[in-house]
């Protein structure tokens, strides 16, 4: 299994931060298996898809290299470095431009497991993959970031909220399958038979959520490491923003009902203001007015103050009819 030591300082200094990046890179990867995990990611495969396969129809090297890229069970690392914590997007994919040809070379036969194929044997290839990796940001996901970006706030607030709940094991052993913590510094990145690699004291951990239903790990020499984690499932899905139900809308205002609608599953305040886009204080009123209405009601866990539906707002919410998107 792939084993870091991470040391106790290390891990308590460690911290959640957002990657456009590593949501691109994600969202190459979607691109790549052309399968969507939930509506709204099978919405913007279809929707995408077409021009991702028309630019690599275009080029003859995209193709072989996006393959070798994902390999079998190993990224080629020249292609996902790991982004510092409030990088933008051009700046972590000017270090895939600025890997040398060898290097990425290298990288490509770790991830095949065996030899490049001859479209591949070229010194052009970080420079291609850097175009590959900035068309799919600027025409797949540049376009719908600021929402992603609420999106993944809302992971990073809850898993915050379970750091303080239950320390980090609880938050190591519940990132994606295949990562637990061991104890005694032990921390499983993933079930693959790598040697065991130690974090050494004063490197930077960061831990990043992406929206699609994906994962990996990256490190930049010894100094930066990242674990890339999908976000929680119903955060991931609301991507794409759910329908608000015609009736509902009318009957209690179309930002309250769009409150109401998400919670079908446990929502905190910080996590409601991230994928309305409402402000703190409207959220706050909105809930307000469900509560006393009886359409919703709260729930403690831990420090944490969550909100739901009762059966009479799942009544209601059902009763009003489809959704207008």
């Amino acid at each position: 299994m792939g084993l870091w030591q991470i040391g106790i300082d290390t891990l308590a200094s460690s911290r959640f931060a957002l990657s456009p990046f590593a949501e691109t890179f994600a969202s190459l990867r979607l691109l790549h298996t052309g399968s969507g995990a939930h509506p709204g990611e099978r919405a913007w495969l279809r929707a995408q898809l077409p021009g991702y396969r028309a630019r690599l129809a275009a080029d003859p090297v995209a193709a072989p290299l996006v393959r070798a890229a994902f390999g079998t069970s190993w990224n080629a690392d020249f292609l996902c470095p790991a982004p510092g914590a409030g990088e933008d997007f051009e700046e972590t994919v000017a270090r895939v431009r600025a890997a040398g040809p060898g290097k990425a070379r290298d990288d490509l036969r770790v991830s095949l497991r065996g030899p490049l194929p001859a479209a591949l044997d070229r010194d052009d290839l970080p420079e291609r993959a850097a175009a590959l990796l900035t068309y799919v940001w600027e025409a797949a996901v540049r376009p719908h970031w600021e929402r992603r970006r609420r999106v993944l706030e809302a992971d990073v607030a809850a898993r915050t909220a379970q750091v303080s709940r239950g320390g980090w094991a609880a938050v190591l052993d519940s990132l994606r399958p295949g990562t637990r913590w061991l104890g005694e510094s032990g921390f499983q990145v993933n079930p693959w038979p790598y040697p065991p690699r130690e974090i050494p004291a004063g490197a930077e951990l960061l831990f990043t959520p992406v929206t699609p239903r994906t994962g990996w790990v990256a490190w930049q020499e010894r100094e930066r490491y990242a674990v890339f984690y999908p976000c929680l499932g119903v955060l991931a899905e609301d991507h794409h923003r759910r329908p608000v139900p015609t009736g509902l809308g009318t009957l209690v205002g179309s930002a309250r009902a769009g409150v109401l609608a998400l919670l079908g599953t446990p929502l905190s305040t910080t996590q409601l203001t991230a994928l309305t886009g409402q402000g703190l204080g409207s959220v706050g009123r909105h809930l307000r007015v469900l509560l006393d209405a009886g359409l919703v009601e709260r729930r403690r866990a831990g420090r944490s103050v969550l909100y739901v539906r009762t059966a009479a707002g799942e009544v209601l919410v059902a009763a009003s009819g489809p959704g207008t998107g």
